[in-house]
């Protein structure tokens, strides 16, 4: 059954192993032309004629981890709203598949597309960037956190009923102390995966370094290509990097 299925997804896919070999050697070609010339005895030189336009990348960079930050924050402040009611512990069985359909929407529905949208809407720049995360970003929060609220004991939020304590009341002082070491885990693990996913939607016009990405892939400028994407590489293992010690310093374990 396993290689009638491989065979079927390779015949609907119009796998060609004959293409496949007739690329590869394009494909390095077109990676090796992308590399820079850096010699020992002219390093700087050709580290400076490589980065010429750093300083310019940077602030576009700075513009992609703005858009990244926060949609972020809006997009996880809104999942966190419609946590609690799409948790099947919380509310009832109706509310829950309302929410849970809403989340699925807005998930379902690609960054890039999403982009596209409201760069229509509302022109290029950023904050069409920064909507289409906050989008995608509630959508997906939304079901962890949910499933986070779930997995909590439901005794600390009978005793804030018991109170007399409204059922927001309830979900502030009885379900989310005990949520909150996952939502700030998940919520972190979201803002790596967001500066990736900024990073290429200057591709529609979505502003940041992507913009910058595609004019030089589209003007063949070999070398700006990889300069590029080694400054997108960098931030984006470093934003990894301190995502990962602030997970393990807020749950007080290593991840």
């Amino acid at each position: 059954m396993l290689a009638i299925a491989i065979a079927a997804s390779a015949w609907i896919g119009e796998v060609s192993i004959a293409r496949l070999v007739r690329g590869l050697p394009l494909a390095a070609d077109y990676i090796a032309g992308t590399l820079p010339r850096l010699r020992l005895d002219h390093f700087l030189a050709d580290l400076a004629y490589w980065m010429w336009g750093f300083a310019d990348w940077a602030l576009l960079l700075a513009d992609t981890l703005l858009i990244a930050y926060v949609g972020t924050v809006l997009g996880g402040l809104v999942a966190l709203l419609l946590s609690f009611p799409a948790a099947t512990t919380l509310a009832p069985p109706w509310i829950v598949t309302i929410i849970r359909r809403a989340l699925e929407l807005m998930r379902t529905v690609p960054t890039l597309v999403l982009a596209l949208i409201f760069v229509y809407a509302f022109g290029l720049g950023a904050f069409a960037g920064m909507l289409a995360i906050a989008v995608h970003t509630a959508g997906s929060l939304g079901k962890l956190f949910a499933e986070e609220h779930e997995n909590a004991s439901l005794t600390q939020m009978e005793a804030v009923r018991a109170a007399g304590g409204t059922w927001a009341a309830q979900m502030r002082f009885g379900i989310f102390p005990q949520s909150l070491p996952g939502v700030l885990s998940y919520g972190l693990l979201r803002f790596e995966i967001n500066v990736r996913e900024a990073s290429v939607l200057g591709i529609v016009g979505a502003g940041g370094i992507g913009e910058e990405l595609y004019l030089a892939v589209r003007q063949f400028e070999y070398q700006d290509i990889s300069a590029i994407l080694v400054l997108i590489l960098v931030t984006v293992t470093a934003i990894d990097l301190l995502c990962g010690r602030l997970r393990r310093s807020i749950l007080g374990a290593a991840i």
